[in-house]
């Protein structure tokens, strides 16, 4: 046999064998474990909170008020006892809410011109931010709290990790009775946060459990998610980290829980 054809198909079962082998999930090879209680639990222990926060436009303020919000964060960044992560986040604005408003607003209309506008405002919006490429801007306080474990690997242990990277039952018996002593600490830096940040004038939002889940959604499918949306969190199959574990063990660790 050739040997272009003998490649072929060895890299043909190769690929067969990954869509068949569960530890082929993109998932497995993430750093989040799970999301729960408004919280992102990493696989390493860690716990992040996240805020959403405004924007304002500096430039319009007067001299004094520039002054005010630069002190005011100052203080609050002074204040600070713990490392946050800032992030802003760019991507393509979002309207298709505001485009279900217009349609039950055309629906609505008994004047058949004022009708026809609103369709074609409407198409014209569509038109304009799919061609325009316009792009929006979020920003996000990422609040962390760490276990002793959860500090930086040795490359040995990277090593390890990345060979395998599934969970063990070890490691979600550690997640669990952490949980709840790191989440104490976690809502107070939390709190410091968002106070610190509203005194200089700015809104926060802590993101809930189903804003988390629809926020890492669209960060990882930032194509499918335009098209379908995450509306209700209950009835979708999520899987969380119990899911990797036996049928024995899961019951081991809800008792371990109790």
């Amino acid at each position: 046999m050739p040997k272009e054809a003998t490649k072929t198909k060895i890299n043909d079962k190769s690929v067969r064998q990954a869509k068949k082998s569960p530890a082929a999930s993109t998932q497995t090879y993430l750093k989040i474990a799970e999301i729960r209680d408004d919280t992102v639990v990493l696989k390493n222990g860690g716990i992040r909170s996240i805020l959403k926060v405004s924007s304002i436009n500096f430039n319009l303020k007067s001299e004094e008020e520039q002054n005010a919000i630069i002190y005011s964060y100052q203080g609050f960044l002074n204040s600070l006892e713990f490392p946050i992560q800032i992030l802003i986040r760019s991507k393509k604005l979002d309207i298709d809410n505001y485009i279900d408003q217009l349609n039950d607003l055309g629906e609505k209309q008994t004047n058949t011109l004022l009708q026809q506008q609103t369709y074609e405002y409407m198409d014209y919006i569509q038109r304009l931010v799919e061609y325009a490429d316009i792009m929006e801007k979020e920003f996000y306080v990422i609040i962390p709290m760490d276990t002793f474990r959860s500090t930086r690997p040795t490359f040995l242990q990277r090593f390890f990790q990345n060979m395998s990277p599934k969970d063990t039952y070890s490691e979600l018996q550690k997640r669990h009775r952490e949980f709840a002593q790191l989440k104490k600490t976690l809502n107070q830096r939390t709190t410091t946060v968002k106070a610190g940040l509203e005194s200089t004038g700015l809104k926060v939002d802590q993101l809930k459990t189903k804003d988390l889940i629809e926020l890492f959604y669209e960060i990882y499918n930032p194509m499918s998610s335009r098209n379908q949306k995450v509306e209700e969190i209950e009835k979708m199959d999520i899987k969380t980290d119990k899911d990797v574990l036996s049928e024995e063990e899961r019951n081991k660790l809800g008792n371990e829980e109790e």
